[in-house]
């Protein structure tokens, strides 16, 4: 599907702890030479006890220079992570987080890894504060460190789902604030039917290089 539209952009997603080692182990057997750029998405939950094996799992794929997307909840000691460097995307979180959500949480977080990099999702920041004050400002504040952008629009129930007018009107508002080189990463459900549609949607938010991806 997505080498019928010339995608340059790819995250590889093990959003469950089970899911992980499965991935990982397919990853050298994956046909990806179309893609300029791969990531990894962390799984979105697991245990402390979990944490030492994970990380050890996915440092091993640090040798890829593909970035791991973290969502910051799942982190039970900052240690763990630091030497992942600028390769660790910590993702700005929806409302049913405890953290993460803001500019201000946001920091504390950096402050405990202070080389890692953003995963900005759009979609999260939007449905935190609608009027996108606050992905204003994490964009301000932490674009140095933008590695990716995650897009889609989030709804009350923190779903994922396709944008609307409404979402693409409020997306535009903080366009400029992301560089055109950065990979956007769709995480709308969607056909095959339904993909180029939704790439043009994306295109008329947010600026456009080829680089939009499907999760």
């Amino acid at each position: 599907m997505m080498r019928a539209h010339r995608l340059q952009a790819v995250e590889l997603s093990a959003l469950r702890e089970n899911e992980l080692v499965p991935l990982l182990n397919d990853l050298d057997s994956l046909d990806l030479h179309q893609f300029s750029y791969v990531s990894i998405h962390a799984p979105s939950e697991f245990s402390a006890a979990q944490e030492p094996t994970i990380r050890d799992l996915l440092k091993g794929q640090l040798r890829r220079g593909w970035p791991i997307v973290m969502h910051p909840d799942t982190i039970h000691d900052f240690e763990l992570w630091r030497d992942f460097g600028p390769l660790l995307a910590i993702e700005n979180m929806d409302k049913r987080k405890p953290t993460g959500r803001t500019a201000h949480q946001l920091a504390s977080i950096f402050e405990k890894l202070p080389n890692a990099s953003l995963c900005f999702d759009i979609g999260h920041a939007r449905q935190v504060d609608p009027t996108m004050t606050e992905a204003y400002l994490i964009l301000r504040r932490f674009g140095g460190r933008l590695r990716q952008v995650h897009v889609s629009e989030v709804n009350t129930r923190s779903k994922h789902d396709v944008l609307s007018y409404s979402s693409i009107l409020a997306f535009q508002e903080v366009a400029d604030l992301i560089p055109l080189p950065v990979p956007l990463i769709l995480e709308t459900p969607l056909t095959e039917s339904q993909m180029q549609i939704e790439i043009e949607k994306v295109g008329s938010a947010l600026p456009v290089e080829q680089n939009v991806a499907v999760a």
